[in-house]
């Protein structure tokens, strides 16, 4: 029985290693279906969900859900070093190793005290191992804490690394698209300034945000769990926004930029798909529709009033449907899971960008609606 347990709590040890291993190490997204890490996240998130339902939405509820994604980030390290400690403290334990202490007795109590003692190499003294092989698992164990501590530190800035890469894009979205941002808004608002030839390369950005988003959120999942700064901004959103933005470009929109908004597109979607793979989230129609039948004449004039020269209604409708079934339903499952507020390809009202708020006003003193110099400005330089 004793030799039991101690393979038992040695492979124990050594999954709780390999799986901090996949989870802060290992680039590639783990496909096998029972993880430490993803059964403690999909436990507490469950949770912490179920009380963040109970504020109504806006504020109060945001602020809530912007403290999972840190807090258990900490909860999670703190919970692999409490099990590898127990571990190896049950490995002594059912060894029964030998320990010289101040009451002569090895009980598990001790072994525990021992084991987190060597794992932090706080090195007290008061009880030590007298024979070879204990003080062998006791220099094991000390390199393995030591290891374990110094990859956090490290793995901590790296992340917190690839969360300010993304939230900057995202702020650089604000004044191009509105809060939240909006396709619609964004096509608008160059066209009204006549910079539609800004569009490329603008795509062009997106596209390697996309795929920044892809590779960051596959190699650290738990960044999903981040909110942004303000509450109408979310990772989410911007995705959404920048698909949207391409389905109208290729479905609706004459013009020289459709090989970049069909790259943009194409990158977009497969970060959308493969996150919804990595949480396990089916497809999910949006319920209500995100852009009703009745709404499309409204959103095909919006853009012809803006001075975009728009392909044929009944085509364009058609070909902007079946791009919008492509993504809406991976996008819309996530949006579900994490709480995310999607948003409209065509804002319902008018609404004040972030950068034109104060905390004592609503719209900052002496700034008015969003006007872009277009070349026909007489001071345009």
């Amino acid at each position: 029985m004793a030799i039991i347990l101690a393979f038992v709590s040695l492979a124990f040890v050594v999954a709780i290693l390999w799986d901090s291993f996949e989870a802060m190490i290992f680039p590639r997204r783990v496909t096998r279906r029972f993880r430490p890490a993803r059964f403690f996240y999909q436990t507490t998130w469950t949770l912490w969900r179920l009380v963040a339902r109970r504020f109504s939405p806006g504020r109060r509820r945001e602020a809530f859900l912007s403290i999972f994604g840190p807090l258990s980030m900490l909860a999670l390290l703190a919970t692999w070093i409490v099990l590898l400690i127990l571990g190896f403290a049950a490995l002594h334990w059912s060894l029964a190793t030998p320990m010289r202490t101040p009451d002569d007795q090895s009980h598990f109590g001790a072994y525990l005290y021992f084991s987190g003692s060597t794992f932090f190499t706080l090195g007290y003294g008061d009880i030590m191992p007298v024979q070879n092989f204990g003080r062998f698992l006791a220099i094991v164990e000390a390199g393995l804490g030591l290891g374990f501590i110094a990859i956090i530190i490290a793995y901590l800035p790296t992340l917190f690394q690839a969360f300010s890469r993304r939230e900057t894009t995202i702020a650089l979205l604000d004044a191009r698209a509105g809060s939240p941002p909006s396709a619609v808004e964004l096509l608008s608002r160059l066209g009204q300034a006549r910079q539609l030839d800004a569009a490329g390369p603008f795509l062009a950005e997106w596209e390697r945000w996309a795929a920044e988003l892809l590779e960051s959120q596959l190699s650290f999942p738990v960044l999903s769990f981040y909110r942004s700064q303000h509450d109408n901004q979310s990772w989410l959103a911007a995705l959404t926004a920048i698909l949207d933005t391409c389905a109208l470009l290729l479905a609706g929109v004459k013009g020289k930029h459709a090989y970049q908004a069909q790259l943009t597109f194409a990158m977009a979607r497969h970060a959308a798909v493969d996150l919804a793979l990595v949480f396990k989230t089916p497809p999910l129609a949006p319920d209500p529709e995100r852009l009703p039948a009745e709404r499309c004449q409204f959103v095909r004039k919006a853009l012809r009033d803006a001075g975009l020269d728009l392909t044929e209604d009944g085509a364009g409708i058609k070909h902007l449907a079946e791009l919008r079934a492509m993504y809406e339903p991976f996008v819309n499952a996530l949006a579900h899971l994490l709480l995310f507020t999607l948003p409209p390809l065509v804002p319902e009202r008018a609404t004040v960008d972030n950068w034109q708020t104060t905390a004592w006003a609503r719209r900052a003193p002496g700034i008015g609606k969003l006007t872009l110099p277009s070349e026909s400005d007489e001071h345009f330089d």
